[in-house]
């Protein structure tokens, strides 16, 4: 399974520092837990939703980075909301059983958030992030055809 990650360039390290310190939107502060996309556009899709609307107000210093894995994640119940997912995904971290979790994503359902348990003892044999450059600005640029798709040309 690859997995998929659109963040700074000072955070690609799988540590789950982040999330350890200010939690996740399913997983609760004092976990390492390192977030994943099932595919790349979703990754891009999740980080534009925190970023300014203003194209030239994002910073460029993004990378678009994968891994891969061959560990399978255990799903959250189907239709779960928010709040059910948190509960499971505590559950899952208190249990250490599995390394990786997923739940349908709320920005595309037909794709997953992946997370990744840190203190799994499978966590320290996933590779390091393969990645690039990615600049939202060129990304976002409107080519000349917009007008087929209703934009302004």
């Amino acid at each position: 399974m690859k997995l998929w990650r659109l963040c700074r360039a000072g955070h690609v390290a799988l540590d789950g520092a982040g999330a350890q310190q200010f939690g996740g939107r399913y997983t609760p502060a004092g976990w390492p837990v390192v977030n994943f996309a099932s595919e790349a556009a979703l990754a891009v899709l999740i980080a534009l939703r925190y970023q300014p609307r203003d194209v030239s107000g994002i910073t460029e210093d993004f990378v678009l980075g994968w891994t891969e894995t061959d560990a399978q994640p255990v799903r959250f119940p189907p239709g779960a909301d928010d709040a059910e997912i948190r509960r499971a995904a505590g559950q899952w971290l208190e249990a250490g059983e599995a390394l990786l979790a997923a739940a349908p994503s709320r920005v595309l359902p037909e794709g997953d958030v992946v997370m990744m348990n840190v203190r799994h003892p499978e966590a320290a044999h996933i590779a390091p992030l393969v990645t690039r450059p990615f600049d939202f600005a060129q990304c976002l640029h409107t080519p000349p055809m917009a007008g087929i798709y209703g934009g302004q040309q």
